[in-house]
């Protein structure tokens, strides 16, 4: 396997990102590109990754599996600089060879590793409510809601969506209409962490568009999109009696 990207910003914020919700995962070359599946230990979360095989300049070989420790990655994605090009390639010892060519051209070597995880893919879920909002809009609210509570609830009520927040004595609120998002729902409300919140929005950085499907009491499926990535996580909801 030897696959080129000539601009591994992509690759590198993404693992950055995965890598705070998993120490290790399972990294699946095929004949579509690279993803990567998996679920956080406390079974809270699911996040998926996709990188086609379009984004990259040269792609050999067939399909393969790459176990790898995310931290020790992400340490030598983060060498790449922004006109470096990564070539990785796996040899017949199990190791990964990653070469990093700018002015010059530098190499590392990692060891594959066995990474215990099932085969799982994204579960087809049903949802009674879609929204697309600019991603700017939903990090700021995500990080509102942030100053109040651990948790914040996603309501839709009357066509609007509304994000909030709730303690004792504060609150924080952000309310859309079908002017500021695209809004594809019916009345429902659902509460979940703000601590996955809070890592997931750092994708919503890497796009404009930021799509949440949820419904009352039910996982929320967060993704987005460009032409050369896709991310999408699943959180389970938070069900309890809010103060």
């Amino acid at each position: 396997m030897l696959v080129k990207l000539q601009d591994p910003t992509l690759l590198s914020k993404s693992v950055d990102i995965i890598s705070e919700l998993v120490t290790e995962a399972r990294i699946k070359m095929n004949e579509f590109g690279m993803s990567i599946t998996a679920m956080d230990p406390a079974n809270v979360s699911m996040v998926f990754f996709k990188l086609p095989r379009s984004a990259f300049s040269v792609y050999e070989g067939g399909t393969d599996v790459l176990g790898v420790n995310l931290e020790n990655l992400k340490k030598v994605l983060r060498r790449c600089g922004s006109k470096s090009t990564l070539v990785l390639e796996k040899n017949e010892d199990n190791v990964l060879n990653i070469s990093i060519e700018d002015k010059i051209k530098r190499n590392f070597s990692m060891s594959l590793i066995e990474v215990e995880s099932e085969d799982k893919n994204m579960p087809s879920l049903e949802f009674s409510s879609k929204v697309i909002l600019n991603s700017s809009d939903f990090i700021d609210s995500i990080e509102d809601c942030l100053i109040v509570s651990d948790a914040c609830s996603f309501s839709v009520k009357e066509g609007k969506f509304i994000i909030e927040s709730r303690s004792n004595l504060d609150s924080a609120r952000s309310e859309f209409s079908g002017d500021e998002a695209e809004i594809h729902a019916e009345d429902c409300k659902s509460r979940y962490s703000l601590e996955y919140l809070q890592k997931f929005v750092k994708a919503s950085k890497l796009t404009e568009k930021t799509t949440l499907n949820f419904a009352s009491d039910h996982p929320l499926r967060l993704d987005v999109k460009s032409a050369n990535m896709e991310i999408s996580f699943l959180l389970a909801p938070r069900v309890e009696v809010e103060d």
